[in-house]
């Protein structure tokens, strides 16, 4: 046989050959997944995110301008309401309030001279020149009777009777003097003044004491510092804030929970907040309260749930950015399905089931579901289902 005829016959039998293999794939069923109908516990949950916030929490702030000079805490110590936490320069303050207390120190001296009628030098002087003088009118007052009789009988003169009553009156004289001089050691004027001046001091001490007790900066409750940035040396003004603290035990979560999965959400859901930070933990709560307004965050539309979070190690800290899971219905021995399976023909919905090996359309009605299976009704366990495939699908196809 010559070659070229050896071509032609091979190349009839490679197109027979085609033709057929096409024949018979065109003739074979298509290749379609199936899925079992099965029987569990089926939990729908609303996935989101949220934002940590303690509960109770509190700012120390600063009451006075200063520079930091001591730093008695640090980031996540725990706290007694009242304890020191930052302690600012008091030099001048302190400095103003002994000034202070000398002044009343040496006012309340002035005060006790004025009780006692003026200082002790001067009174001293006084008596002791009022008790010379007093010796010395008796004396003078014998001496002018017994002149006086002596006069009686023509023993003195008139002159010398006269002279002795002057020297009486210039003793008595300087006695009045004396007294005067006395009473005149302390006016009435005197201590008002000077009990002025002692109100005036007794302010200013307990200004500089109000402004070094504002030098120690304290907790405003008992609490974990979750929020400390402060380095010594740096200046704080009036008002300025130092830590933030809170109780940590428990945290609310603000879960921000998409507008249309919002009426799946009700207080007292379960909740479970994880955190990538550190993979692997969970923390439990509930929901505390649902939104009354719908917000936007980004491009999406929420609304805000608070949740309250068991937070035993206070690890869960204020400021961050978590997961969270609502668990807003459970069902149990419920009849479930991929939800991949699920269509809509006809304006119904249904799946495509397998009965012996043709396909049938079942209606079904749908109950819970969650990220990937549905509870449906309509279904027997150990059903075989379709899932989605390239091809059409339709009822009858085997």
């Amino acid at each position: 046989m010559k070659p070229r005829l050896w071509l032609t016959l091979l190349a009839v039998l490679a197109v027979v050959a085609l033709g057929w293999s096409v024949v018979t794939w065109r003739s074979q069923p298509p290749e379609v997944p199936f899925a079992k109908v099965t029987r569990e516990t089926i939990v729908s949950t609303v996935p989101t995110n949220g934002k940590v916030e303690p509960v109770e929490w509190a700012v120390a702030r600063a009451e006075r301008s200063g520079a930091v000079t001591k730093i008695l805490v640090r980031r996540s110590q725990v706290v007694a309401k009242g304890d020191s936490l930052v302690e600012l320069d008091s030099t001048e303050a302190q400095t103003d309030l002994a000034s202070a207390n000398a002044r009343i120190a040496q006012i309340r001296a002035d005060l006790d001279v004025l009780s006692k009628g003026g200082r002790s030098t001067d009174l001293a002087d006084i008596a002791s020149t009022a008790e010379r003088l007093k010796l010395e009118l008796d004396s003078t007052q014998k001496e002018r009777d017994s002149l006086a009789r002596l006069r009686a009988k023509q023993a003195a003169t008139a002159y010398e009777l006269s002279s002795i009553d002057q020297r009486i009156e210039s003793l008595k004289l300087q006695m009045k003097a004396l007294n005067d001089r006395r009473s005149s050691l302390v006016a009435t004027s005197d201590r008002t003044a000077a009990e002025a001046r002692l109100q005036d001091a007794q302010a200013a001490a307990a200004l500089a004491q109000a402004r070094i007790a504002m030098s120690t900066i304290k907790a405003p409750i008992s609490g974990t510092i979750y929020q400390f940035d402060l380095k010594q040396g740096a200046f704080l003004n009036a008002g300025d804030a130092v830590a933030s603290i809170g109780r940590l035990d428990r945290v609310n979560v603000t879960v921000y929970v998409d507008e249309p999965d919002l009426g799946r959400v009700r207080k007292g859901m379960p909740v479970t907040i994880t955190w990538d930070a550190l993979p692997g933990r969970q923390w439990k709560g509930t929901v505390d309260k649902t939104p009354t307004q719908i917000v936007a965050n980004g491009s999406r539309q929420v609304g805000e749930v608070i949740c309250l979070i068991e937070n035993p190690d206070s690890d869960l800290l204020p400021g961050t950015n978590v997961n969270a899971e609502i668990r807003s219905e459970s069902v149990e021995n419920a009849l479930t399905i991929p939800k991949e399976a699920i269509r809509r023909e006809s304006n119904q919905t249904g799946v495509f089931t397998l009965v012996g090996d043709k396909l049938a359309w079942v209606k079904v009605a749908l109950g819970v579901n969650n990220t990937t299976r549905s509870q449906v009704e309509g279904l027997k366990e150990g059903d075989s289902i379709a899932l989605p495939t390239e091809k059409p699908l339709k009822v009858g196809m085997q």
